[in-house]
């Protein structure tokens, strides 16, 4: 810097020996004291670069940006009656803001808990190449612009509820397991992967070290997964207030057709004699003897039937039950909200944020019937052609709210 400006006074005398006109000598004089300032400026940048290697990325401030990754492609589903989109006011953030009890009821702010679940890793910039830090950056980028659209249209969607109860009873988190290393909250979803959610928890705990080492009985039925219903009322609120609370979701008509291939068309100690049976008596016209002993062959129509059924022979089960009202996001306000039809980007990303071990991933196998193929929307297809058009409309309407709520698109009700 010194050597510079020493040169640039030498032209200055030069100049001046030359016996140039004033004015002109005058503005020369100003053009080099304006370049030697932004030169300063350049060397203070550099420094603070330098003392200030790593780089957060933060959350955008005001209304996200479009996801076209996204399935949903954050736009809402339209109700049975009009095909009206409900705005989605952007969510202001407060730096100084303190963790408030996660109670839905007017929209959330984003509370400290979720900054920090979504901050980018920790990894000092310099460390990594150009090409690799920029593809990192903008792949966390893209999965915070996803969260940060669910989370909008979450609060958007609750604060148009009329149901602002505050209080948390213990059958509201009895879907909620606990996983207190990581300081980890998963509501249970059936048939949205929560059989390897589970088998990641007790990796996490430390029960096995990997998910694949885990058989289907010791995950559902070994109680290796601690409940959060199984604490005390403060305890409760304690992780509900500083724990990360997750939620898995995916496609309704999916997750239908899912459950009915699970539970009724595989042999099943459970279903087919308790669900089985009275289904097959109430609404099969010809049924045999030996159908009404053990419960087996329901077929999906008679399923559909049942469901559909304002007094039927058989309760509910969580296989098929309203998300909504398995986990609540209403009352219980979830950090992260992932997607079955996402699960890889979702539940990998989420990983990453809680710090757990580098060599855990989301397991992808099939664990149940693993020689069958998975159930996707052209398998829901060949299903769903089985019942007529009122039975598909009364079947939208009686999952609107999951529609509505998890921001998925009406399927087309024609086929």
């Amino acid at each position: 810097m010194g050597s510079r400006v020493v040169d640039a006074g030498r032209r200055c005398v030069r100049l001046a020996d030359a016996k140039l006109p004033y004015t002109f000598l005058l503005l020369l004089l100003f053009s080099i004291g304006g370049l030697l300032f932004l030169l300063h400026l350049q060397d203070l940048t550099e420094t603070l670069h330098e003392q200030i290697p790593d780089v957060k990325l933060m959350f955008p401030h005001g209304q996200p940006l479009p996801c076209p990754h996204c399935p949903d492609n954050n736009s809402w589903a339209f109700s049975p009656t009009q095909a009206k989109q409900i705005p989605v006011q952007p969510t202001e953030r407060r730096t100084n803001q303190s963790i408030a009890i996660p109670l839905r009821g007017a929209p959330a702010e984003i509370t400290k808990n979720h900054r920090k679940l979504l901050l980018k890793t920790s990894t000092p910039v310099q460390q990594l190449s150009s090409t690799t830090a920029g593809h990192a950056a903008n792949e966390t980028e893209r999965l915070i612009q996803r969260q940060q659209s669910r989370q909008k249209l979450m609060q958007e969607f609750c604060s148009r509820s009329k149901s602002l109860t505050k209080t948390v009873t213990h059958q509201q988190v009895a879907h909620i397991f606990v996983e207190d290393s990581h300081k980890l909250l998963y509501c249970e979803v059936p048939k949205a992967g929560c059989s390897n959610w589970k088998r990641v928890l007790m990796v996490l705990q430390g029960k096995a070290s990997s998910p694949m080492e885990l058989r289907h009985e010791q995950v559902h039925y070994g109680n290796s997964v601690k409940g959060l219903v199984t604490l005390s009322h403060k305890e409760i609120l304690h992780r509900l207030n500083t724990y990360t609370k997750v939620l898995f979701v995916r496609e309704p008509f999916e997750r239908l057709v899912s459950a009915f291939r699970d539970k009724f068309e595989s042999p099943n100690f459970y279903y087919h004699p308790v669900f089985g049976k009275p289904i097959i008596a109430k609404y099969r016209t010809d049924a045999q003897p030996a159908d009404l002993l053990t419960g087996d062959g329901v077929t999906f129509r008679e399923f559909i039937q049942y469901l559909l059924d304002v007094n039927r022979p058989v309760g509910m089960d969580n296989h098929w039950e309203l998300m909504g009202k398995l986990c609540h996001p209403c009352l219980i306000n979830y950090d992260f909200i992932g997607k079955f039809e996402t699960m890889d980007e979702d539940a990998n990303f989420l990983l990453k944020q809680i710090r757990a071990p580098a060599n855990l991933t989301f397991p992808k196998f099939k664990d149940r019937n693993p020689k069958e193929p998975r159930t996707n929307w052209h398998i829901t297809h060949k299903y769903f052609s089985q019942l007529n058009a009122t039975e598909k409309q009364k079947l939208y309407d009686f999952y609107y709210m999951d529609y509505l709520m998890f921001n998925y698109s009406k399927p087309l009700l024609d086929f």
